[in-house]
């Protein structure tokens, strides 16, 4: 099986300086090919490619701006490959990542993968603290870390296997950002294409520096879930409800704390403690520990936000997704 890495990358070339280096450095024998999609940057990665040149094949496209979503699918249709391996740029892989890919398919092939990701040493606590919320079990992350179930697994896009066949028949990924990647999962699904979590194979993911991008990016998640539930009504569930939910359960908390009804306060204090004493003791640091509980909060507060605002114009209102929420789509 001949693979691709389809990685898209928009005026990111120190994180694809490091994504390269990772992927020189796999222990995996076969040939394979990099396709680097320039996505209309005005901080090019051109310099950095030709690096890598003489390291391992590797192909180079500048393209105007059109979102991730076309630009994993331009790759695709550049690249060589039978089977293609989507990742973010600011991704860093295990040296065993390629063996772990090949070994899983070998032993049980599957038209799209998706696997999880964990963070490095070299990170910092922030990005420490919002890799664990995103990955925890204690929150919505629970999905991105690896406790989905194996079968029926929507894989996320930043750490994502489709084979040839697969892309060729669904068309690719949409024109939606964030949300591409359920989007195509469901899809899939349609056509009769199965997907697989594959456990092992994990990326380091830098995700976003600070806590205001980390809120940026959660609350166009929530944005997005009630238009993808508009699309794929049967596969729409009660737990998206869960951020918005807790949201409002905690400003009622706070309200009653107020007239010394303090049970309800007290429930989500021991859930902060919670968080507190397992995200110390999954990064062995304290701090990091206390940053994971404002790292809840931000996502929480904005994936719950965005989900609220998006149900009420596109379930509610009955708008069309695109004038809703423009920023949600690229133009093709």
């Amino acid at each position: 099986m001949y693979f691709s890495f389809i990685i898209p990358v928009f005026n990111r070339p120190d994180e694809i300086e490091e994504l390269l280096k990772s992927i020189a450095e796999q222990n995996y024998h076969e040939d394979f090919e990099v396709v680097i999609v320039e996505d209309g940057s005005t901080i090019p990665c051109h310099d950095v490619v030709k690096k890598y040149e003489g390291k391992m094949f590797i192909s180079y496209f500048n393209k105007p701006n059109s979102g991730p979503g076309d630009s994993r699918n331009f790759g695709m249709k550049q690249a060589m490959g039978s089977y293609f391996l989507i990742l973010d740029s600011d991704c860093i892989l295990p040296e065993n990542y390629l063996t772990s890919v090949n070994t899983n398919l070998k032993n049980n092939f599957v038209d799209c993968f998706g696997g999880p990701d964990s963070a490095l040493d070299s990170f910092s606590s922030v990005q420490k603290a919002i890799n664990f919320t995103m990955t925890s079990f204690l929150t919505t992350g629970g999905v991105r870390g690896g406790s989905e179930k194996i079968g029926k697994f929507q894989p996320r896009s930043f750490n994502m296997g489709l084979s040839k066949k697969a892309f060729e028949a669904s068309g690719g990924f949409g024109n939606i950002h964030p949300g591409e990647d359920p989007d195509l999962s469901i899809r899939l699904w349609k056509l009769g294409f199965k997907t697989r979590l594959f456990k092992d194979s994990y990326v380091y993911h830098k995700r976003r520096i600070d806590f205001s991008k980390f809120y940026k990016q959660v609350n166009k998640f929530g944005k997005a879930r009630p238009i993808l539930d508009s699309w794929y009504p049967k596969h729409s569930k009660l737990t998206f409800w869960f951020p918005t939910l807790f949201l409002f359960g905690f400003a009622v908390a706070v309200v009653l704390s107020v007239f010394g009804f303090l049970i309800p306060i007290k429930v989500y204090a021991a859930y902060f403690i919670l968080l507190f004493w397992v995200g110390s003791i999954e990064n062995l640091n304290p701090w990091i520990g206390f940053l994971s509980v404002f790292a809840a909060m931000f996502q929480f507060t904005g994936y719950g936000i965005g989900f609220l605002q998006s149900f009420i114009k596109i379930k509610i209102k009955k708008q069309q997704p695109e004038k809703a929420f423009p920023e949600l789509f690229f133009k093709k």
